[in-house]
């Protein structure tokens, strides 16, 4: 056989193999690459990443698009170990439920309202859950502050520091902690890794937290001093929180009941009067009076809770 072809034969025979290595090596990094995604996405949100996670199908398509980004934000900012899919598969549920439920209780015009209603109650909680593990990391600042003032006292970098109190303190702070350590492990300047932090918990005791130590990280020499007086302001802020809080319960409760009191008179008149919303609701009139009381009752809620909300 001729040399030429021996050649060809054999630079095709290498080509392909060549072609199948790369085909395998890209299918495999491909895959790899995959489950460090899932797992760095799930890794703040799920303890024990060896659960099985429920719609997965359904979690990996949402992600890929401008909604799921969003859900899996604001789920991150949450702390709770739900993925994307299953937030969309609940609340899908539920505003199909509301919608079934007020239909059969009340009457079908009230189907798409109570939808809606559901709709911006599943992104309400999520609101509720952001400001509610706010509210715990705030409650947590003057113990993160104390031990990060005692370790840097102790001789321990900063960087140390934080990574001490990140073991020490329980979630949400020590978990934002170790996600602090984890972006300096992997060279994050402090002030990117601390502003990231700010971003994701936003308050005013956090931002006066990490301007100190990012002050004093640049001008050295006055963190133990700047901590301890932070700490002991955190701890009177912290008293004065609980003590408005206290003081506007009775507000945050009365935004709550009058919207139920005008729910429970829809259902007592129903009982009353079997059939009384469906005649209610078969006229233009009466699906306008609806319309407007329900906006009137929304703009009531909205203005109570507003009035109740004093920021310190």
């Amino acid at each position: 056989m001729d040399k030429y072809a021996l050649l060809t034969i054999g630079a095709t025979l290498l080509g392909c193999v060549l072609a199948i290595t790369g085909v395998h090596a890209y299918a495999s990094g491909k895959a790899e690459r995959a489950a460090l995604v899932d797992r760095l996405a799930r890794s703040h949100r799920t303890r024990g990443g060896g659960q099985r996670r429920s719609f997965r199908g359904i979690d990996r398509r949402i992600r890929k698009t401008a909604f799921g980004k969003k859900i899996e934000h604001r789920l991150a900012a949450t702390g709770l170990s739900v993925t994307p899919g299953e937030f969309f598969v609940g609340m899908v549920g539920a505003v199909v439920g509301l919608w079934l439920l007020a239909s059969l209780l009340l009457a079908p015009f009230f189907g798409p309202i109570a939808a809606a209603a559901g709709l911006w109650g599943a992104f309400a909680y999520l609101n509720w859950q952001r400001q509610k593990r706010n509210e715990k990391f705030i409650n947590q600042l003057p113990e993160l502050s104390r031990v990060v003032a005692n370790a840097t006292q102790a001789g321990l970098a900063l960087r140390t520091a934080l990574a001490m109190a990140a073991e020490e303190l329980e979630s949400p702070a020590g978990e934002e902690l170790a996600r602090v350590a984890d972006q300096l492990a992997v060279g994050h300047t402090l002030d990117d890794a601390l502003d990231e932090l700010a971003k994701r918990l936003p308050s005013r005791e956090l931002v006066v937290l990490v301007t100190t130590l990012v002050l004093s990280n640049k001008a050295g020499g006055t963190v133990v001093s700047s901590l301890r007086n932070l700490t002991v302001t955190l701890e009177e802020r912290k008293e004065t929180r609980r003590e408005v809080r206290t003081q506007l319960s009775q507000v945050t409760a009365t935004a709550y009941i009058v919207p139920a009191m005008g729910l429970g008179a829809m259902l007592v008149m129903d009982q009353i009067w079997p059939g009384a919303l469906d005649k209610i609701t078969g006229s233009v009139i009466g699906q306008g009076a609806v319309i407007v009381s329900i906006a009137l009752y929304t703009l009531g809620f909205f203005l109570v809770r507003r009035l109740g909300k004093i920021e310190i």
